[in-house]
């Protein structure tokens, strides 16, 4: 559809009479200095600006300056004919979905503007008709009349949207004539708020006398529109209907469609109800979510959300964009919700509504013998192809079947017996769900495709036919709920059509829009095969049925009450409201806080790097403050928290030092009014120390004075275990002198008192300078002596030598250059790994000793492998031999998590030096039942074919056939066919798998060892219809010269391990360079030369022939099957 001032009229330049056919949207324009006729904006926005309006003259305006004139009047009727008793109840207001409604233009023969006609009200939204003189722009000049729908022009919100249906009629006004008439189906949004014909009929045609459409220079447009409810616009449909839908999360359509037709089953909703779920995982718990999303539609006033149900299925976010089968989801629903409610106090509700009682038999016709088997079931597939109406797929259903002929029953003593197999029902469900077979396989496209095809369903179901014996209570049901399907087997849209309290009153579920509709709407609609109906979509249509048993009704529909929900489910979810409500307020008031996290001295403890503690592995106590309080304020809140008077704690900033250190400094803070956001300079995470008195003290805090005092952090450094014990903090003065502190080092170190200690200062990662002279004061033995700073001391021992790590100067060099290396098996590609601390100065076998000590297993018997810079994956192996470090074998694993590196390796059977003598091989075990299996062997790199075969039977000794000949031979197959065998005498080193090329080893079968001349080995491969349509497995079979080819087709079937039947639906063929010479079969003979190489031109590669097997690929995966991806809920 295009725009009546752009390529539309660029269009009409090439053909104008084909235009005059086509539908368009008009794009109209604002015109102020033209007065718009008002309009009834019930049920949507006015504003006072208008757009995409157009050049109009009120239905009331006279003459204008050109004489025409416009008549607004309008003929409007709620619809055709009598409203139907039953349907009294649809309320005819501006909600209605359907209207016809008529506009009379006088003086049309002068019509030079657009004509609006007044608003008539259609599911809230006002509708218009609009009409217009137009000309195409091109050398003939044909003039046409426009006639287009208008819909809710004066909203200017993007949200909206409205899928309707229309009949545009130009009325004839003589009786032995027939109106104009042309339908549209579009769905009306803001840029696209009208739709019709820009050509309607031609000006000619229209003033023409002897046609009938003027009367007295006037015409009457007639429009009958069928609306759905609409999206996005002021629909309330809680108000209108008195329930509430769901909101789609992106292709939930379908889901929540089931979830709708399940609420309202309301015996089911109560055991949902009752369902124990106190000590439930709140994120985790299936019958807590469905809990939930009832209890919302039952008493919210908006449409609900699922996506707490949908992540308690273990769905990911993907999941709710991919339209899955209803049918499929129905079952695994309930199937999980049977599996919950054992062992509680609802269970058996599940079997009580919704289990009947088949029964399978085989009856023979001249024996007395029957076998039968009773099963339950909870739906019933209706097959529908063919098929006219319900009671048709039921017949179709309990058909007998004939077993005769190569299909006789195994009758156990009698022997095969013709038999007539059947299934009657024994019992039908309170609740019966049908599940419509609307999606069947089609061999010919080798697809799913959708039935269409008409199909009837009554409201009331009598089944009393179909039981194998009378129950006690008449079999008699009643239409509960329609779910139809629009669109075909690549996707479409779910809707479901509820009568919730089977009184015959039906409302339409459209994810969140609810509407009432008639029962026509509900049923007849949607029988399928209506595509010529106005206010049917195309392929629309039903794809299940809920029926209830009547004699339960009553029973089943009994109204949910307060008393039907436990006290704990109506607090747990009430309080889950508040928490919500809460959470949104915290998000929408964010602006105005901050975060203050606090470290206090125990989370110091344990700590074994640089610094005082690490705050990736350390979590901190997280307040959430308003940025207008003040320090006074903030005390006062952590007061409250720690419980610690405020005299008795001291907060200290933690700042990024120049240096790159995380340190305490000290708080100057001279207005005490200054709020804690200024404090932390406007940055919205403030993180900060808190110093607490010693509890047993319970003394104050001393005071501290920036100037003369200085706040210190004390480590111990062990060399013998290689750690660091953290030993508190000390306020002194800057002019004490180290020996001084001495006594307290020894004191907090756990030493005797005048130990002797060498003391170092931490000054930043991998710099920690000894202090050499302790005879000086701090501000002169530290350099650039502040607070925050840390002093490392370890006991001055001659042995210490003798350790590995001496000093405390020799851990933090360590230390800078450990880094974590996750380890994945390569073998296993969602593998998660583990993590190990490693020295980037490590060597190969340092490395390898690491990894095995965490797998438990010999360095030798491992294999490592780079990790590829760009992607996630291993990358070429590393030598044993390899002489650099860890240093050169490691990229980042992302760019965001640039302190985490990677490595790959590989359990091996062998010792890795051996292994990289040996030349890896790749190839594919198969065995003499054509089942595949990679395999790897490790052959000398200088090794032929025979030594890589000789490895094989060594590995495959035990799984060889017994009827086999014990030798193996190498196979070069390209593209799902064999190419050739392998010579043993060839180098492996001449093997090159690359493409579609691989290699399989087999076991060669005892009739193929020795070959006559009057024999031929021959490769047979499948493909379907096409060539390059090969699959599967090939595999060689030997022929010979002038047997019949139906022996060939017997050692092929028994290959296959294929019934009869299945081997009639193959195709045989010779294939030759590329072409195909079908077989028939009870003529040819095999000849020996038909299969011989080609002889080529001199340098030409010969082709040998082979044996094509033409059938369906049933292993084939649909490229566009929207419903292949099974459902699970994995909770």
């Amino acid at each position: 559809m295009m725009n009546h001032l752009g390529e539309q009229d660029k269009k009409d330049e090439q053909d104008p009479v084909h235009n005059l056919e086509e539908t368009e949207e008009m794009e109209t324009q604002e015109a102020p200095d033209v007065e718009q006729q008002p309009a009834d904006s019930a049920g949507q926005e006015s504003p006072d600006t208008r757009g995409n309006q157009s050049p109009v003259k009120s239905g009331n305006d006279k003459e204008d300056e050109n004489g025409t004139v416009v008549n607004g009047d309008m003929a409007m009727e709620a619809q055709d004919g009598q409203p139907d008793p039953d349907e009294e109840w649809l309320e005819q207001d501006g909600s209605r979905s359907q209207a016809t409604f008529n506009f009379v233009v006088e003086n049309v023969s002068k019509l030079k503007e657009t004509a609006l006609s007044q608003p008539t009200t259609v599911r809230n939204l006002p509708w218009k008709i609009m009409a217009m003189p137009r000309s195409s722009h091109n050398e003939r000049q044909i003039k046409s009349l426009g006639f287009f729908l208008q819909c809710n022009a004066e909203c200017e919100s993007p949200q909206w949207s409205c899928n309707a249906a229309a009949d545009l009629t130009l009325k004839n006004r003589k009786k032995d004539k027939e109106d104009h008439v042309k339908r549209i189906t579009h769905v009306f949004y803001n840029k696209e708020n009208d739709w019709g014909f820009g050509h309607f009929i031609s000006w000619t045609d229209l003033l023409d006398p002897e046609r009938g459409f003027v009367v007295d220079d006037t015409i009457e447009l007639e429009v009958k529109v069928f609306a759905d409810a609409p999206h996005g616009v002021s629909w309330d449909s809680k108000k209108l209907t008195g329930y509430v839908g769901l909101k789609n999360q992106g292709a939930t359509c379908y889901m929540n469609s089931l979830l709708q037709a399940l609420f309202f089953t309301n015996k089911l909703r109560k055991a949902v109800y009752l369902m124990p779920t106190e000590s439930d995982d709140s994120s985790k718990s299936v019958p807590l979510a469905m809990q939930r999303v009832f209890y919302e539609l039952q008493y919210s006033d908006k449409a609900v959300a699922t996506k707490k149900l949908t992540k308690s299925f273990g769905w990911e976010t993907l999941d709710s964009f991919m339209q899955h089968d209803v049918q499929e989801l129905c079952r695994v629903l309930l199937d999980n919700m049977e599996s919950k409610m054992k062992g509680t106090c609802v269970e058996g509700v599940m079997p009580k509504l919704f289990e009947g009682r088949m029964s399978s038999y085989i009856m023979c016709k001249h024996v007395d013998y029957v076998s039968s088997r009773e099963e339950s079931f909870y739906d019933i597939q209706m097959n529908i192809k063919g098929k006219k109406n319900v009671y048709e797929s039921f017949e179709d259903y309990i058909a007998k079947e004939n077993m005769e002929g190569e299909n006789k029953y195994d009758a156990g003593e009698y022997g095969l017996q013709e038999a007539v197999k059947g299934v009657l029902f024994s019992s039908l469900p309170p609740v019966l769900h049908l599940q419509l077979m609307r999606f069947q396989y089609d061999p010919h496209t080798d697809s799913n495709v959708k039935i269409n095809d008409r199909y009837e369903f009554p409201f009331k179901l009598n089944l009393t036919d179909f039981l194998a014996d009378p129950e006690p209570t008449p079999s008699t049901y009643t239409l509960h709920a329609v779910l139809v399907h629009s669109g075909d087997n690549h996707g479409g849209h779910y809707v479901v059509f509820i009568n919730p309290k089977g009184d015959g009153k039906w409302c339409k579920f459209d994810d969140d829009v609810v509407s009432r509709c008639t029962k026509q709407e509900a049923i007849d609609n949607n029988f399928g095969g209506n595509d010529d109906d106005l206010s049917v979509r195309h392929c629309t249509n039903a794809y299940m049925l809920v029926y209830i048993r009547d004699s339960c009704i009553d029973d089943i529909l009994e109204l949910v009450t307060d008393e039907d929900i436990p006290d704990t489910l109506q607090k747990r979810i009430t309080e889950e409201r508040k928490l919500e409500i809460q959470r949104r307020k915290d998000k929408s008031e964010a602006h105005l806080y901050m975060m203050l996290k606090a470290y206090t001295e125990d989370q110091f403890y344990g700590h074994q790097g640089n610094d005082l503690f690490d705050m990736d592995k350390i979590k901190s106590r997280d307040f959430r403050i308003l940025k207008s309080l003040n320090l006074s304020g903030v005390m006062e809140l952590l007061s409250d928290s720690y419980g610690y008077p405020i005299d008795n704690m001291r907060m200290w900033p933690l700042t990024l030092r120049t240096n790159q250190t995380n340190r305490p400094t000290t708080l100057e803070v001279e207005d005490v009014e200054k709020t804690v956001y200024d404090i932390a300079e406007n940055d919205p995470t403030w993180i900060v120390f808190l110093e607490t008195a010693d509890p047993e003290c319970q003394k104050a805090l001393p005071q501290f004075d920036k100037d003369s005092d200085v706040l210190l952090f004390l480590k111990k450094y062990d060399p013998k275990t290689k750690t660091i014990s953290y030993c508190g903090h000390i306020a002194v003065s800057i002019t004490q002198k180290i020996y001084e502190l001495i006594p307290l080092l020894c004191e907090r170190g756990g030493f005797p008192e005048g130990t002797p200690l060498i003391i170092y200062e931490e000054v930043k990662p991998n710099l920690t300078e000894k202090i050499q002279d302790v005879r000086l004061q701090l501000d002169k033995a530290l350099d650039e002596l502040m607070d925050g700073d840390i002093l490392v001391f370890q006991r001055d021992d001659p042995e210490n030598d003798q350790y590995e790590l001496a000093t405390a100067k020799d851990y933090f060099r360590d230390l800078y250059y450990r880094i974590e290396v996750l380890l994945c098996d390569k073998t296993n590609l969602n593998d998660p790994g583990f993590t190990l601390t490693l020295s980037v100065k490590m060597n190969y076998f340092q490395i390898a000793k690491a990894i095995a000590a965490k797998l438990d297993t010999d360095p030798m018997l491992l294999q490592l492998f780079r990790a590829q810079p760009h992607r996630d994956g291993p990358s070429h192996p590393i030598r044993c031999a390899y002489e650099g470090t860890l240093r050169d074998l490691i990229f980042p694993l992302k760019p965001r998590t640039p302190n985490v590196k990677k490595l790959y390796y590989q359990r091996l059977t062998i010792k890795i030096n051996e292994l990289e003598n040996k030349k890896q091989f790749r190839c594919v075990w198969v065995s003499n039942k054509l089942k595949e299996e990679e395999m790897v062997l490790y052959p000398n790199k200088d090794d032929t074919v025979a030594g890589l075969l000789m490895e094989a039977k060594s590995l495959k000794n035990r799984t060889l056939g017994n009827n086999g000949s014990g030798k193996l031979r190498l196979l070069e197959v390209i593209s799902n066919k064999i190419h050739q065998v392998q010579q043993e005498d060839v180098l492996l080193e001449c093997l090159n798998p690359v493409g579609t090329k691989t290699y399989r080893i087999e076991e060669i079968p005892e009739d193929q060892l020795d070959l006559n001349e009057t024999e031929l080995l021959l490769c047979v491969a499948h493909f379907q219809k096409e060539l390059f349509s090969m699959f599967g497995v090939p595999f060689l079979i030997r022929v010979q010269e002038g047997e019949p080819f139906t022996d060939v087709r017997e050692r092929i079937k028994n290959q296959l391990e294929i019934s009869e039947k299945e081997l009639e639906k193959i195709k045989f063929a010779i294939v030759l360079l590329g072409k195909t010479s079908y077989i028939t079969e009870d003529e040819y003979r095999v000849s020996i030369k038909d299969f011989l190489p080609t002889s080529g031109g001199a340098g030409a590669m010969q082709q040998k022939a082979w044996l094509g097997l033409d059938h369906v690929n049933k292993n084939k995966r649909s490229r566009y099957n929207y419903f292949e991806k099974a459902i699970k809920i994995l909770n």
